[in-house]
């Protein structure tokens, strides 16, 4: 079965060229080595997937050519127990990230505008 039919199957991408592209961009890896969408996988390869900030080191467990819903994508391929800690702590790094930003709820008004001139000392 193709690489990047499997991708899409299994719900790394939501379509097959997006995976052809992730494939052809070098950002899986098959037992390894960069590969071309065309790749043949089989049970058992080691597959290595990057998307977006995620990278997945996954086993093929199964083949299907067909989208199928999430709950039986995940059946597809097992990720290892290392992947999913470094995929939660890097999550987890990203939302406290988000929160020490500074937030603006929105953008300044008359009122603001006007503190804000005054502040930097112009009329």
């Amino acid at each position: 079965m193709r690489i990047d039919k499997w991708l899409w199957a299994a719900r790394f991408f939501k379509t097959r060229p997006l995976a052809a592209e992730a494939v052809n961009g070098g950002h899986v890896h098959v037992n390894g080595q960069r590969v071309k969408p065309s790749r043949q996988i089989r049970t058992g390869d080691q597959l290595r997937i990057t998307c977006q900030s995620a990278v997945w080191d996954v086993e093929v467990m199964a083949l299907n050519d067909r989208r199928r819903p999430a709950a039986e994508a995940r059946t597809l391929y097992q990720e290892s127990r290392a992947s999913q800690v470094r995929r939660e702590e890097e999550a987890e790094a990203r939302r406290l990230a988000r929160l020490a930003a500074p937030h603006t709820d929105h953008r300044p008004d008359r009122r603001d505008r006007r503190h804000i001139r005054r502040f930097i000392g112009k009329t």
